[in-house]
């Protein structure tokens, strides 16, 4: 059991819910040495269930019972939809368990009141997180304690980063950011293999060329300890191609438009996280 785990060692988990999110958790905490004897799964479908006993060893329910009182943490990985009525029957049997929810937009205040316990930590992750390369933006409530907090951390760190935030508010930007973000990068992607496409690449070639674009000039950014500005301005000689394209960007308002949109989608998050 290496480092992220070892403090994990007498900790029992139950995930309330089994899809794609808990599973991401579940995967890395089990690859890092976490025993699937002392996880709980609550799940209603069968076939997920049945997949998750076969590839993690883990204990899995159709429903919440009373044996999840033996459990330390309970990790929320269902429907922002459903959350309310899944808290339902997990509520008189997990008291004093610390509650760590993925659920987009709920807030703390009504996890709180649906489970009557004040301790509870919320979290925005985003898809990278199924490949252990996550940003997850985490907030704890008063209630939350230090050695809680850094289980909490634990929990997540094999998904990939995580972020505190000092207000609940502040996740509406994380989400906005890093929660929406995959999709702004897809769609850049897209821009980027169509126009390669335009110009005489095969559609395979320019993904291709995307891709590694991407991958290449982040991993350069997150080594560098110059700002992303004066990173832009070594690659960008006046008169020259990238010159042009920048150029072209600015006086179609890009910049502006991308800022707007981020803005449009914190907007959004805060209205959902009043709405549910």
């Amino acid at each position: 059991m290496n480092t992220h785990t070892s403090s994990l060692s007498n900790v029992s988990l139950a995930f309330i819910g089994g899809g794609n999110m808990a599973t991401a958790i579940l995967s890395g905490l089990c690859k890092a040495g976490l025993s699937g004897a002392s996880v709980t799964v609550v799940e209603p479908f069968t076939e997920s269930r049945q997949r998750l006993e076969a590839e993690w060893g883990v204990r899995t329910l159709a429903a919440a019972d009373a044996s999840l009182q033996s459990a330390n943490c309970v990790i929320w990985a269902v429907k922002p939809q459903v959350f309310a009525e899944a808290c339902t029957p997990v509520a008189p049997h997990t008291p004093k368990a610390l509650h760590l929810s993925v659920a987009a937009g709920i807030q703390t205040a009504s996890i709180s009141k649906w489970l009557n316990n004040p301790r509870v930590v919320r979290t925005m992750p985003n898809t990278p997180a199924l490949i252990g390369q996550g940003m997850t933006g985490m907030f704890a409530s008063n209630a939350v304690n230090e050695s809680e907090r850094i289980l909490a951390e634990t929990l997540l760190a094999p998904t990939g980063r995580c972020l505190w935030v000092a207000h609940e508010s502040d996740l509406d930007a994380v989400t906005a950011l890093s929660g929406s973000g995959p999709a702004y990068v897809f769609y850049f992607l897209e821009a980027m293999r169509q126009a390669g496409s335009e110009l005489g690449l095969s559609p395979e070639t320019a993904y291709a060329l995307a891709l590694q674009t991407f991958a290449g000039a982040t991993a350069l950014a997150a080594q560098s300890s110059e700002s992303p500005e004066v990173l832009r301005e070594r690659v960008t000689s006046k008169g020259g191609t990238t010159y042009a394209a920048l150029q072209h960007m600015e006086a179609a308002g890009v910049k502006k438009a991308f800022v707007n949109a981020m803005h449009a989608a914190a907007k959004r998050a805060e209205e959902l996280g009043k709405s549910l």
